[in-house]
């Protein structure tokens, strides 16, 4: 199928899902900030930025960019270690 002239096939589908993924954790993490009246980034946002990677990471492997794989894959280190932080909080504070 085309859309404006772009196909649009499952695994661009795919990897529209896993780009709103990505983004929307800049829309959450504003309102967030928001709503405290201070910057601050959820947990949300973290969950959101792994889940969009791995899609994303799945997506470029599948159509076999190198630039997309390099641009997603070092991004586990940091998403996960923040989820590792939060935690690890969350374990000492109960």
């Amino acid at each position: 199928m085309q859309v404006w002239g772009f196909d649009l096939g499952p695994w661009e589908l795919f990897g529209l899902v896993g780009n709103a993924c990505f983004g929307s954790r800049f829309l959450v993490q504003w309102i967030q900030s928001e709503r405290a009246g201070r910057s601050i980034v959820p947990e949300i946002f973290w969950y959101l930025s792994l889940g969009g990677s791995i899609i994303l990471l799945i997506y470029f492997f599948q159509r076999g960019s190198i630039i997309g794989v390099l641009a997603y894959l070092p991004n586990f280190v940091p998403y996960t270690r923040n989820l590792m932080l939060i935690a690890k909080e969350k374990k000492m504070s109960s």
